[in-house]
């Protein structure tokens, strides 16, 4: 089964969109870009995920799908959707579905 990759994990809108999706028994794995607490990156409980500033980051973030399989991302930072919009045929081409959750949930 492929798994669901969630941004900004620290925030609630991430913990909202787990509790959904993990209570159907799918695979989620959280991510930040941001500082995240050391003890959380060593248990995995969140991975590290890369600035949107960069100028490869869509390229970095499909690395990541492909190395972690996830078929869909919730991208909830408006810096990583304004980074992520201008490339989401590179992601259908991949099947990798990106939703951009632009509003609060």
């Amino acid at each position: 089964m492929a798994n669901i990759l969630i941004t900004e994990a620290l925030s609630a809108k991430a913990h909202k969109i787990k509790s959904e999706y993990a209570a159907n028994g799918v695979p989620i794995i959280m991510g930040d870009f941001n500082d995240v607490p050391v003890v959380m990156l060593k248990s995995g409980a969140i991975k590290n995920l890369p600035r949107p500033d960069s100028v490869a980051y869509p390229h970095q973030i499909l690395t990541f799908c492909l190395d972690n399989n996830v078929n869909t991302v919730f991208v909830l930072n408006e810096h990583e959707i304004n980074a992520l919009e201008p490339a989401l045929q590179l992601f259908f081409e991949y099947d990798i579905d990106i939703q951009l959750v632009k509003n609060d949930l």
